[in-house]
């Protein structure tokens, strides 16, 4: 049976080429559809415009570089960055059916993109740094990237503070739908391993708060987490 450590960049990489055939399936069934929604706030905070020139850093399978390439018509570029080659395949098709659509892809280490400093008028991460290993450095390479002033959007997995009362129920909640939902619907695609690796990851993801601290000592001038669905999942919203 594999297993998949938290933190570790080859293993993180091999669960997305794994799962990537079955991940906007997976998505849809175990949010209910509502990973659309918080991915549309995410770009409401961002508020693309056309000619700007954008990121998508973990972009996966490609859903949110493609709203926003549709935002950023006709002068502006949607560039999507993902470590792991199979969900860019599939990002690549999907995009390959929208041509008229302004859109790069990228294989890169979103820690060490290669890309030029103060290049992106906005950029959006989609439960990507939860799995990074080293998500201070991850804010750090976000900031070099953004043009001051220029807005990003980070949304993940809430990891409730433990230290509050509220925190602790939610964190119960988590867990108990982690291991009575996703998991069993996860093992019905033969995938059990990669999503039980949901609830490992967030043992290490820092808590909202520290989030934005974090975010400030990378350079941001503005940090906000905002949590939502009740807490289960949570934005992070910044300023460069």
């Amino acid at each position: 049976m594999a297993t998949f450590r938290p933190g570790d960049p080859a293993a993180v990489t091999d669960l997305f080429e794994q799962i990537a055939p079955r991940y906007d399936q997976l998505n849809d069934l175990l949010s209910l559809g509502l990973h659309r929604l918080w991915k549309r706030q995410a770009l409401l905070w961002i508020g693309p415009r056309p000619g700007q020139q954008l990121l998508d850093l973990c972009c996966g399978t490609g859903d949110l570089a493609l709203l926003l390439a549709e935002r950023v018509r006709p002068a502006g570029s949607v560039l999507g960055v993902d470590a792991a080659a199979a969900p860019l395949a599939l990002a690549r098709q999907r995009a390959e059916r929208r041509s008229w659509l302004p859109l790069r892809w990228l294989q890169a280490d979103v820690l060490a993109t290669g890309l030029p400093a103060a290049s992106a008028d906005g950029a959006v991460m989609a439960y990507g740094l939860r799995n990074l290993a080293d998500p201070a450095a991850g804010l750090a390479e976000l900031h070099r990237l953004l043009r001051p002033g220029a807005r990003a959007a980070v949304l993940d997995f809430n990891r409730p503070d433990p230290a509050s009362a509220a925190g602790r129920r939610s964190a119960a909640l988590q867990r108990q739908l982690l291991r009575r939902v996703v998991v069993p619907v996860a093992s019905r695609a033969g995938l059990r391993e990669h999503y039980a690796y949901l609830e490992q990851s967030l043992e290490r993801f820092p808590t909202g708060s520290v989030q934005e601290s974090l975010a400030r000592g990378a350079g941001f001038s503005q940090a906000r987490h905002r949590p939502l669905a009740g807490g289960l999942m949570g934005l992070l919203q910044l300023v460069a």
